[in-house]
Order: C-alpha cells, then structure tokens, then sequence
C-alpha cells in the first residue's frame, strides 16, 4: 500500500514536471519565432493576466518588428505600462513619453503625459537625498498641466507638485538647520544659518517652518555675535534684538516667545557690557599713548 502511494505521488510529480517544462518550451518556441501575429496575441493575454516579466519579453520584440506601422502605437502603450507595472520607473517614463511625442493626437496622449510625470514623482527620493528627480518631477508634471489645464488630471498633477515642493521645502530647513546645529564646531555656521535661514523664507514664503526658523535666527544671531571679536559684537548683538523685534510683531503668540526674549535680554547685558570694556581699552589706550608721549619728550 505504501508502496503504491510513493508511486503515485512520483508519478504526480514527473507529470507536474513535464507540464512545466512543456509550457515553458512553448513559450520559449514562441519568443524565437517569427509569427508576430500570434506574439502579439499572447503578449496581450499574459499582459491581461499580469504576468508583466513574460509580457515584457515579448513587448521588446514585437517594439523592433512593428517600428514604423500602426501597431507600434499600442506597442508602444502597453509596453510603457508592462515596465510601470513591473517599477522600472525610469524605462516606463521614457517609453510614456515617446508615447505622448509621437501621436500627440492620441486619445491616449494625455494619459501618457501624465504618466510621464508620475512615473518621476515616484522615483523622487527621500528628502535626504538628492532631489535631481524632485525637481524634474515637477518640471514635467507642470508641463502636463500647461498642456492640458482642463484635464480631469491637471487637479491631481497640482496635488503631487504641491507635495513635491514640499519635500523640498523640508530639505531646504533640514540644510538650513544642519548649519545651526554645527556652530558649536565652527561658530561661522551661526551666521551661514542665518542667511540659509532667511533664503527658506524668501523661496517659501508660506512655509510651515517659518516661525520655528525665524527663532532659530536669533538664536543664531545670538550665537554668532557672542563668537564675534569685540569690535564687531555690538553691531551682530543689534542684529539680533532688530530680528527679535520683527518675530514678536509676526508671532507675538508664539511659543518661542519666552526664549526668544530671554536671548533678547541677554544680548542688551552683552551690548553693555561690551560697550564697558571697549570704553575702558580706549581710555587704557589714550593714557598709554599720553604716557609714551611724555617719555618721548623727557627724551
């Protein structure tokens, strides 16, 4: 009996085999062979049946065969989507637009302008990283939208650029704040905070970040004139109390407000003191210059 059961199930399993070597040969026979009509056929059906990576074998092929007659458009279409399905953004994007440049009179035309540009927004990367793909994101998805401004899509294009430019936003902050937060290493950060900060605000004027870095200013500020040489701290210390002054106008609510008025406060005492030392140098250095000249002249 148990004899009889290992025949059988190796019996199963030799025709398991035989059938999936069958069905693999016939597809291979059908790859190497000329009949495009039937390549076509079942290029589509493995398409329909989402077997992408068979499809995909048979959609290069047949793009070399029908180059230059009508099938090519289809061709073309499918093939774009076989590579979006299978996340080959980078080939899919490529073959979306070709699509939209060569039959722009397609119903299809805009349908693939906008894949175009989705295909980039997928590939943008983490806001970390370099934002080459961020930005040709948006360049294209913009482009869809000056092409076809009542399209249903144009609304869902306008959505991903917002997001996009978003991510840039943030990345713009996280360099800005990254100079902050190295000044304890090289107080000359402070200042290049400074200005990082201000060029966020300047090209996202409605950036969510705004209040949290027109604080960090001048704690920056701050920072930096305490670092400064002498001479120049009373100018910078002055910077800083003129950028407390236009965050309480701005955010006179703000949650910052209690430590940016004690940075404020502080930088008043520095100013004075400052202004004490610097007095007593330069009577110290009048009364040795008189003293030198009476030592000459007793000479």
């Amino acid at each position: 009996m148990f004899k009889n059961r290992r025949i059988i199930l190796w019996t199963l399993v030799a025709l398991s085999t035989v059938v999936i070597i069958s069905c693999k040969s016939k597809f291979e026979k059908l790859r190497a062979s000329n009949d495009t009509a039937k390549k076509y056929q079942e290029a589509i059906r493995l398409y329909n049946k989402k077997d992408y990576s068979k499809a995909l074998l048979l959609f290069d092929d047949l793009m070399q065969r029908y180059r230059g007659r009508a099938e090519a458009e289809d061709l073309t279409y499918y093939n774009a989507y076989t590579n979006y399905y299978l996340k080959d953004y980078i080939t899919a994007r490529y073959q979306f637009k070709v699509f939209a440049d060569t039959y722009p009179n397609s119903p299809r035309a805009e349908e693939c302008r906008y894949m175009y540009g989705y295909c980039y927004y997928l590939d943008s990367p983490n806001y970390s990283l370099d934002q080459e793909n961020t930005v040709k994101a948006i360049d294209a998805l913009q482009l869809f939208i000056n092409f076809y401004p009542q399209s249903q899509r144009a609304a869902e294009a306008s959505k991903l650029i917002d997001n996009l430019r978003n991510k840039l936003e943030t990345k713009a902050y996280a360099n800005a704040k990254l100079y902050y937060d190295t000044g304890d290493y090289d107080p000359q950060n402070y200042r290049s905070a400074v200005i990082a900060f201000k060029n966020v605000m300047r090209d996202y004027p409605d950036t969510k970040y705004a209040e949290e870095m027109t604080y960090l200013m001048i704690k920056a500020q701050y920072l930096y004139a305490s670092n400064s040489i002498e001479s120049k701290q009373e100018e910078r210390f002055n910077e800083c109390i003129d950028m407390y002054n236009e965050f309480v106008e701005d955010y006179p609510k703000s949650k910052y407000l209690k430590e940016a008025t004690e940075v404020k406060q502080n930088a008043e005492e520095k100013i004075k003191r400052v202004k004490s030392l610097l007095a007593a140098q330069n009577q110290n250095a009048k009364a040795d210059t008189v003293e030198k000249s009476k030592l000459k002249s007793q000479n």
